[in-house]
């Protein structure tokens, strides 16, 4: 047992392992000050919910509050290992700013309410327009941070109850492409493969997925292996020196807006090098030949002059990959929030696909999420997706679900896929959209080109209602706030990346009035009165327990099966990985271990979209290319992005995380620790561009874009020259009356991928000055792709108050 600083060495102690072995157990803890497990009244099984990798643990309670937490060394997830932000993070809970009342905004200012006045200002609202309009007047936009309970309960209010087509998460922003490129290649989401293949393969390919501040605990798996016998090697594809690309074989640092060239270029070098699986692509694939003759395009040489990567590092990436005997690839937000995000996803699918890279140990895809629930956002039928992978252009799926919710078919809608987030800020902004209720979500500070946001949000014909545990930027513009329960005061299920189920028990009582968002959900359908066609309430369900044997219905036979899980298997086990029904009692580590795939024309997700255009391929058109339902291998051609760099605007702009805060800080920034290890904005950029400019470490600069500016301290770090970078976490909340020059997203583009409808929030061009001399370093942490190239600045320390303890067990000598 040993402790450390867990935010000046955030990844922990190494416990080497080799393929095919165990990774060893190390538990991860932290108590409030002065405690120890003696003085733990109990600890309660839960999951963590600040980042996407779905690592169990267990909440320490004494007196009623939450106290600390641990990991659950027996944990298929993580081993005992906790990321940083769930070592500290759950101080939010007990954050004095909580809101413990509803409010509601009269004569033009937000004030106390009880329940029932704010409930019936909601309801009022809701029928008249419902009376007036019609269903598409209201809209919902969630998160990936509530419970499959909870979005199962509001795709049934929002889709079968009133019938309304606008329902979207705030996953649209961070994984809609990891779905999109799922479905574009399987015809259906759900991750192929699983984090065990970590375990098992000897190259693993990452792109544009920052592992090491985006998922640590995953991270800490991959170094576990590099520094054991046999390890694999790594192929890391980001514009930063990350700490994946330090530990890299090989580091390609495209430039923004380019990685489908550079993916084309990598599949016209494995064809050329001979490394393709014809036996597998012959029996399990359709597609090859439309691939053969893209690529075909994409000689190492173009490729170089594209992305501005030298060709002889493209073909040495390529026979990396092509000499994989099992090879590994993850995907995350450096692709899905970049020009021709899911084209470019999708041609990481292909690569695996060609190689006959699936359903083996070691070998596959994670297209990763970047939320602790994302995955069930898209499950259950809360964002662009039908309710359990179900085909919105198949009318059979569409009246299994209105059988399964006892309304009539017509009452779900089903002309076009639910509307997408984007597009439903245009509703509002022409007047068609006059509600919008927001749930767990921030988009006053999360989405694009914040000033236009603003002005959406402000409108007095909009109807914003908020539900929210904090009165964030967004809340703050309410006409009705209610408070809510968060993490450890309520109970439900989440789903990881890799398909692991995990219940979260309630530990402790919410603050003041706040009530469970599932509470809050059913509240309101029992206000509406809303019924099924034969007149019994709607929806049926009455608490979390019954929601999720609801959900295991609307699951059954579907890929995401849940029907073998119950509240009692998942206390006894802890994670289980789906599908889990009857045929796989156990669970499934990875899926298409027999070549066999969900995409039958009559049992498919989706019919697929066009990589360039987006629009959407017809039934007749996908039954006469893939009669079989075999795994789909689709080309796309490279453009240029909408708004490359200029002369006004010489550089490439991308957002992106630290691995301190989670989004808008709404409760990494009320955890003291992660607060003071990334306090403020900063923006990176490159020695080279900086001594052009005449900037410093630390100096003030200005950023600014075709739609706003952005102040922030200048680290120069080892990114690419031509490349600023900014995280995104930074808002107002915690700066009272500043001038609105703090967030990364006054800078970025309305913009969106024409498949998956992400935003982009990586392409954007910008230019910068310096307009004040440094006073110190940048807010920016040492520890990670912030690090400075400048000699002599301090290190980022957590001190005495940081300190975690681990518990290695079972090490491999």
């Amino acid at each position: 047992m040993a402790e450390r600083d867990a935010i000046s060495d955030p990844w922990g102690t190494r416990t080497p392992y080799g393929p095919g072995e165990q990774w060893p157990v190390r538990v991860d803890s932290r108590l409030a000050e002065g405690l120890t497990d003696d003085d733990v009244d109990r600890w309660v099984p839960t999951a963590a919910v600040l980042h996407s990798n779905g690592d169990g643990m267990e909440i320490a309670v004494k007196d009623g509050r939450i106290v600390g937490v641990r990991g659950r060394a027996e944990d298929r997830v993580n081993h005992g290992r906790l990321d940083t932000k769930d070592l500290f993070g759950w101080q939010a809970n007990h954050a004095p700013d909580r809101l413990t009342t509803p409010l509601v905004r009269r004569g033009g200012v937000l004030e106390p309410a009880s329940w029932d006045e704010a409930m019936s200002r909601i309801v009022d609202h809701s029928k008249a327009l419902l009376s007036e309009q019609g269903p598409s007047a209201l809209g919902f936009y969630t998160s990936g941070q509530l419970f499959a309970e909870e979005y199962y309960t509001l795709a049934a209010i929002a889709h079968g109850a009133i019938g309304t087509n606008h329902l979207d998460g705030n996953t649209r922003l961070c994984t809609a492409t990891a779905a999109a490129a799922l479905k574009e290649s399987f015809a259906c989401d759900g991750q192929p493969a699983s984090y065990t293949d970590v375990d098992h393969a000897d190259v693993i390919a990452l792109f544009g997925h920052n592992a090491a501040e985006t998922q640590s605990v995953l991270w800490a798996r991959m170094l576990d292996r590099l520094a054991g016998p046999n390890p694999p090697r790594l192929l890391c594809v980001d514009p930063r020196t990350t700490e994946v690309a330090k530990a890299a074989t090989i580091h390609l640092a495209p430039l923004p807006g380019t990685n489908l060239a550079l993916m084309n270029g990598l599949l016209h070098e494995i064809l050329a090098g001979g490394w393709v699986d014809h036996a597998f692509v012959e029996r399990c694939t359709v597609g090859f030949s439309d691939l053969e003759q893209m690529v075909a395009d994409y000689p190492p040489d173009r490729v170089a002059a594209i992305c501005g990567v030298p060709a002889a590092q493209i073909r040495d990436a390529a026979a990396l990959l092509g000499g994989a005997e099992r090879l590994l690839c993850t995907v995350l937000q450096g692709f899905y929030q970049s020009h021709q995000a899911s084209a470019a996803a999708v041609q990481v699918n292909n690569v695996v696909l060609v190689r006959g890279m699936l359903g083996k140990p070691g070998c596959g895809v994670l297209q990763m999420n970047g939320q602790p629930t994302a995955e069930n956002t898209r499950e259950c039928g809360a964002d662009g997706d039908l309710t359990g992978f179900r085909n919105w252009a198949n009318d059979a799926h569409v009246a299994e679900l209105a059988e399964l919710w006892n309304l009539e078919v017509n009452q779900i809608p089903h002309y076009s896929s639910p509307t997408h987030l984007m597009q439903m800020l245009r509703y509002a902004e022409n007047g068609t959209m006059r509600f919008l209720w927001v749930s767990a979500t921030n988009p006053a500070v999360s989405l694009p080109e914040l000033s236009r946001v603003r002005s959406i949000l402000e409108q007095d014909r909009l109807f914003l209602v908020v539900q929210d545990a904090f009165l964030t930027e967004t809340a703050a513009l309410a006409d009705v706030v209610l408070p809510a329960a968060m993490w450890g005061e309520k109970i439900g299920t989440f789903t990881n990346t890799d398909r692991t189920v995990h219940l979260s028990e309630k530990a402790v009582d919410p603050p003041g009035d706040a009530w469970a968002d599932l509470d809050i959900f059913l509240d309101y359908a029992r206000r509406m009165d809303f019924r099924d066609k034969d007149g019994a309430p709607f929806p049926a369900w009455h608490d979390a327990e019954s929601a999720f044997e609801a959900w295991k219905r609307a699951s059954a036979g579907r890929p995401c099966d849940y029907t073998g899980l119950s509240y009692d298997l998942l206390r006894a086990r802890g994670g289980i990985q789906w599908p889990c029904n009857e045929e796989n009692p156990d669970g499934t580590e990875r899926l298409y271990t027999d070549g066999k795939f969900f995409a039958d024309p009559d049992y498919c997700e989706s019919y697929g979209r066009d990589l360039v255009t987006g629009a959407p391929a017809e039934p007749t058109e996908y039954r006469a290319k893939n009669p079989d339902g075999k795994a789909l291998i689709r080309a796309a051609e490279y453009v240029p992005p909408h708004e490359p760099p200029g002369d006004e605007f010489p550089f490439a702009l991308i957002t992106g995380r630290t691995i301190y805060h989670l989004h808008t800080r709404t409760k990494t920034g009320r955890a003291p620790q992660l607060r003071d290890a990334a306090p403020d904005v900063w923006v990176e950029m490159s020695p080279a561009d900086a001594s052009a400019k005449g900037i410093g470490e630390g100096d003030v600069a200005e950023l600014t874009t075709p739609r706003g500016t952005v102040r922030a301290r200048v680290r120069i770090s080892d990114i690419r020259d031509g490349v600023l970078f900014l995280p995104f976490h930074y808002g107002y909340w915690d700066a009272a009356g500043a001038k609105k020059d703090r967030a990364a997203n006054e800078l970025t583009i309305t913009d969106w991928d024409p498949v998956s409808k992400q935003p982009l929030f990586k392409t954007a061009a910008a230019a910068i000055h310096r307009v004040a001399a440094a006073q110190g370093p940048a807010p920016a942490p040492t520890t990670a792709a912030s690090a400075p190239v400048t000699p002599g600045v301090p290190a980022t320390t957590g001190g005495p108050q940081a300190n975690a303890v681990e518990h290695v067990t079972g090490a491999n000598t």
